[in-house]
């Protein structure tokens, strides 16, 4: 029996071999945080505890804080097939679901154009794993929001040229739906960006501990093993605040902040392959000072994990640090002149603004003695 058989939370369940290589496997680069320590802890202790089973889990925070690799690190950790749905504005109920789509005969279809035959051929292939809006994605190397769009136009032109012939449909179902029926762990990406209620409603009942999904085929109960892992960036632009239905289904919930010193340096090093640790060590501690002061003085944008890969990165390509720091992180958290003096002098006062000239000094005799040599 393989690692990730004897980890589940249910051994007696055995996964198909499809479901084995959908379980995250962690890279050694992976440190386990104290988060994914505590969540893991919690599930375990009260899988089998009825009603105080932990089963939907929120990871709130600033982007690049790691809440997708926490999800992972769970899915590895727990032996649970890993997949993920990612939310958008127009969302509506057919992505929460799946879709009813019509089975247009095959003369048909080979009079449709090139690349709307290849968006039914996609879909009539479609396993249901993954949406009909991220068909028409991966198909038509469109956007989330045109591809929920473009998928309402076929459908209305299918209608159309149906006429009064009898039409036969197919149900297809969400990779949502499957997560739920089989017992994976879902990661529902930033859920506060929808706009309709009433794909929040039907979010609500699903995640219900004993909760059903009312399907155009019959109703699906939840799998006992389906954990739900709802991740969400704090204060970003065309964000809401959490439906509080929604929030009081989650059992467990995690601040996401920046990792610590180290840790940040360890995934800086694993994502760019830039191994000075002293300088890592400098631009991390001006990302946190940076990210505090923003807080501190309200001014609404990040400093996260992200623009310091970002960062790392032009300086390990042969940046300047001190240049690079205002077109890879401050002007990504503000270009308000005032609010780049506060972030300037939060810097200075911590001495950070030298560090970073130190840097630049020193590679400057670095590349002279390569000259030289």
């Amino acid at each position: 029996m393989s690692k990730q058989e004897t980890t589940m939370l249910s051994p007696a369940r055995q996964l198909t071999r499809a479901e084995q290589e959908l379980v995250w496997n962690k890279p050694l680069s992976h440190k386990v945080s104290e988060e994914e320590k505590r969540i893991c802890s919690e599930i375990r202790r009260n899988w089998n505890r009825g009603e105080l089973k932990i089963a939907n889990i929120l990871l709130e925070g600033d982007a690049g804080s790691g809440k997708t690799q926490l999800a992972k690190a769970l899915s590895a950790e727990l032996g649970l097939p890993y997949t993920k749905v990612t939310c958008f504005a127009d969302m509506d109920k057919s992505d929460i679901i799946g879709a009813i789509l019509p089975v247009i005969p095959e003369e048909d279809l080979q009079k449709l154009e090139p690349a709307e035959q290849a968006v039914w051929n996609a879909l009539y292939e479609n396993d249901g794993f993954q949406s009909t809006t991220e068909i028409l994605m991966n198909v038509l190397g469109i956007s989330r929001e045109q591809a929920a769009s473009k998928l309402k136009l076929l459908l209305a032109k299918a209608g159309q040229n149906s006429g009064d012939e009898a039409v036969e449909y197919r149900f297809y179902p969400s990779e949502i739906v499957r997560a739920y029926q089989q017992g994976y762990l879902l990661e529902i990406q930033e859920p506060t960006v929808i706009r309709d209620a009433a794909v929040l409603m039907a979010l609500n009942s699903a995640l219900e501990l004993d909760g059903s999904i009312n399907l155009p085929t019959g109703i699906i109960r939840r799998h006992p093993d389906f954990i739900a892992v709802i991740t969400t960036n704090r204060s970003y632009a065309g964000t809401r605040p959490l439906n509080e239905a929604l929030r009081d289904r989650v059992q467990h919930t995690e601040k996401m902040d920046l990792p610590a010193k180290e840790i940040m340096i360890e995934r800086a090093i694993s994502k760019t392959g830039y191994t000075d640790e002293r300088v890592l060590g400098v631009l991390a501690e001006i990302i946190m000072v940076l990210d505090s002061t923003a807080r501190v003085n309200a001014i609404k944008g990040v400093a996260g994990m992200r623009s310091f890969f970002y960062w790392a990165d032009a300086v390990a390509g042969g940046a300047s640090a001190r240049e690079s720091l205002y077109h890879k992180v401050i002007y990504k958290i503000t270009t308000d002149s005032e609010e780049i003096k506060l972030l300037e002098e939060a810097l200075r006062s911590h001495g950070l603004l030298s560090g970073l000239d130190e840097i630049e000094r020193e590679g400057k005799k670095k590349e002279s003695l390569r000259n030289w040599s």
